[in-house]
């Protein structure tokens, strides 16, 4: 059985990688909230588009890390080279494969979405260099499963690290032009996030080489093997489409926004910037259950499942109570990180104490969510999903699009989509037959 401090040990250093990825949207708005309103909202717009382009290649390294950890658990060792490299070998020629179509749509289709020409044309901007950083990014899942998938998610915070400071260094010096380096503003900013996925990737390959065991988990007999990729798909073809349709409807929020002006689209793109910081540790606490509920399922302990849930979720809410404490505190303090503008921070304090209260309800579905994937029911996880989003566009779309709400008030479509993908894990997990999962 797992305890809490074993819980933290794995958790946190997936925390500081979570925290790698997301810093680099965080920082780009930082540093673009000083460019301009424009450049501010339209980060949010093509960096909610990339990620979810990301997501497909992050889905497959999901299903990849559940098969690891089943095989860790098991004590197949041997067997985690075969999902690891065969996820390198399809993730790398899908990302090539991408760029150039992405690309196109976002150039091509993409603009009929907004009604700002300067969003438009700043969300081109970054868009035409942020794809270029997509096969980094891809593998850099794929070491990430690995890792997590063995529990061994020491080398995360290093990485984490690393990755975050060379973004900020790229950041300072392509978006302002700084010691001889053009001034490239938004376009800056993609660019410094594809140097720092590369950073990362080269980072994982010397460690990789100089550390691991490679005999013990069988990478010193590489070989190509469709049927483990056939395995692999069959577990995250469905969280492929899963997060795929999330962050779609993610996007379509800042489309829907974006119809009630610059302003608004400023603010949330600010108030997204805390969302995806202040959620990171119940995320983190998420992705360690994934890996930690299928170790325990390879190990055949499947009575110490829903307590091990147990003790995740209050760890979760615990964490999660001190950081809305914090931010009570000093909400004007931490929103003058993105903008100086005296209005644009008072007009940002609403919706981000809207923000606050959903912070509660996240913090266990995003556990429990996780453990239904974490069994190898990824088709169930996506049936949740269609469900969710159903309820979650029609009332955003009534909210925002129909009654033209308040920034504040839009942003509780956040509370509908995790209230009712926290309720249909609960039942599930509580009274659903996923014991018998085979993977």
């Amino acid at each position: 059985m797992y305890k809490n401090k074993h819980i933290l040990k794995i958790s946190y250093p997936i925390f500081l990688s979570l925290l790698a990825q997301n810093i680099i949207q965080v920082i780009d708005t930082a540093f673009l909230g000083r460019v301009g309103e424009v450049e501010l909202g339209a980060s949010a717009l093509a960096g909610i588009f990339y990620i979810g382009v990301f997501t497909l290649g992050f889905g497959y390294s999901m299903g990849s890390q559940i098969l690891i950890g089943r095989r860790n658990g098991e004590g197949n060792f041997h067997q985690i080279s075969d999902i690891v490299v065969q996820g390198v070998i399809v993730l790398i020629p899908a990302a090539l494969l991408l760029i150039p179509i992405m690309n196109f749509i976002s150039n091509s289709w993409l603009p009929l979405l907004f009604e700002s020409d300067e969003i438009n044309v700043a969300v081109n901007k970054y868009l035409d260099w942020r794809f270029y950083g997509l096969a980094f990014a891809f593998v850099n899942t794929m070491f990430r499963a690995f890792y997590i998938g063995i529990a061994g998610t020491k080398i995360l915070t290093l990485n984490a690290v690393i990755m975050a400071l060379a973004n900020v260094l790229f950041d300072y010096l392509l978006i302002f032009g700084k010691f001889g380096f053009p001034e490239m503003g938004i376009a800056g900013a993609a660019i410094a996030s594809v140097i720092s996925e590369l950073v990362s990737t080269l980072f994982f390959l010397i460690y990789t080489l100089k550390t691991v065991d490679l005999d013990k988990y069988g990478f010193k007999k590489i070989k190509i093997h469709l049927a483990v990729v056939k395995q692999v798909l069959s577990i995250s073809v469905f969280m492929m489409l899963q997060y795929m349709l999330s962050i779609v409807v993610w996007m379509l929020f800042f489309v829907f926004i974006e119809k009630l002006g610059e302003r608004p689209l400023a603010i949330s793109n600010i108030v997204r910037s805390f969302y995806t910081i202040l959620i990171l540790p119940a995320q983190a606490l998420g992705s360690a259950t994934n890996t930690m509920v299928s170790n325990t399922i390879g190990a055949g302990r499947y009575n110490e499942v829903l307590k091990l849930l147990g003790r995740v979720v209050k760890i979760s809410l615990l964490i999660t109570g001190f950081i809305i404490v914090m931010v009570l505190l000093f909400p004007r303090v931490l929103i003058q990180i993105y903008t100086t503008d005296p209005l644009l921070i008072s007009q940002t304090i609403p919706p981000m104490y809207v923000l606050l209260t959903l912070l509660p309800v996240f913090s266990i579905g995003a556990i429990l969510f996780n453990a239904v994937s974490g069994t190898g029911n990824t088709k169930t996880a996506l049936i949740f999903e269609l469900f969710t989003l159903t309820f979650y566009l029609s009332y955003m779309w009534w909210i925002i699009v129909y009654l033209r709400s308040s920034v504040a008030l839009s942003w509780t479509s956040e509370h509908v989509y995790w209230f009712f993908l926290m309720a249909f894990s609960f039942f599930y997990l509580k009274y659903g037959n996923w014991q018998n999962k085979k993977l």
